[in-house]
């Protein structure tokens, strides 16, 4: 393995901008800005499979939620629908320039619930035959994007795939290593300790995961920072691969001014990632 995937890394879409980044930011948010709605993937073709793309939000987030929603509008590979969940306390709460995009593509599910790990579970209590992609609300996507995935899922149709994968790494004694010293995967790279990273977009086969995915109290309890973490345990026991793909750029471009708040930020700085993978291994046997 080279040099690049051994050497401590660290997810780049949760560290602050570039200077350099800011350009292309703000130019890609404009062109999506201006483009009609009704031109936003205009030219894209009805995916071959049934696939939805689920993600969530927070407050600090709704006022650049709008550019995200347009850039998975804009898709060269079409979903059959495109699926917010919110909480239920931001009803009435949604800027026009996000609640204009609704429509026969895109909605907003509202639900009672605060945590991450609702980009996921909800779509899966309510549409369980599906192929889920999930992605993040602070980024915007490639029009390829979700096509990579989809391409990637043809050829091993049983694996989790996603564009961002690092693998665990553990001491000596078996304990989980600090977040920094998880290697990244390579690109088309699937090991036991393979974990997909959810900026870059992941995508769940149907009956992929263990049906424990659903179990809000423990996940609240082990997990509650760490949604990532948590559907990566229960792929292990539902002994379903996690894969990187072949195909994993170009990356999502960040939005500016929409990381002030991450929950990243603690996972990485204070070690959050290691602690609750840890509190994992203490309660499931995933070794």
């Amino acid at each position: 393995m080279s040099a690049l995937y051994n050497r401590p890394l660290i997810n780049a879409s949760l560290n602050k901008m570039k200077l350099k980044e800011y350009p292309k930011s703000l130019f890609t948010a404009l062109r999506l800005a201006l483009t009609p709605k009704k031109s936003l993937g205009k030219n894209s073709r009805p995916a071959e499979v049934p696939v939805i793309v689920t993600f969530t939000s927070i407050p600090s987030r709704l006022h650049v939620l709008s550019t995200t929603v347009r850039s998975l509008l804009n898709q060269s590979i079409q979903p059959e629908r495109i699926i917010l969940w919110l909480n239920d306390d931001l009803k009435g709460e949604l800027p026009r320039s996000l609640t204009r995009l609704v429509g026969d593509r895109f909605s907003i599910e509202f639900r009672d619930g605060h945590s991450s790990h609702r980009k996921l579970t909800f779509a899966l209590t309510e549409y369980p035959n599906h192929i889920l992609v999930t992605c993040d609300d602070d980024l915007m996507y490639t029009t390829d994007w979700l096509e990579r995935l989809l391409t990637e899922h043809t050829q091993h149709p049983r694996d989790i795939i996603a564009h961002e994968c690092r693998t665990i790494t553990y001491e000596q004694n078996g304990d989980a290593q600090a977040y920094k010293y998880w290697r990244a995967e390579p690109p088309g790279g699937s090991q036991p300790d393979t974990l997909a990273i959810g900026y870059g977009g992941t995508l769940y086969p149907a009956n992929s995961l263990h049906p424990d995915a659903l179990n809000k109290d423990l996940y609240m309890q082990l997990t509650p920072k760490a949604d990532d973490l948590w559907f990566k345990a229960m792929a292990v026991r539902n002994n379903t691969q996690v894969r990187r793909s072949e195909h994993s750029r170009p990356r999502p471009i960040p939005i500016a001014r929409s990381q002030t708040m991450a929950l990243g930020h603690t996972n990485i700085k204070e070690d959050g990632n290691r602690s609750q993978w840890q509190a994992l291994l203490d309660h499931f046997p995933l070794r």
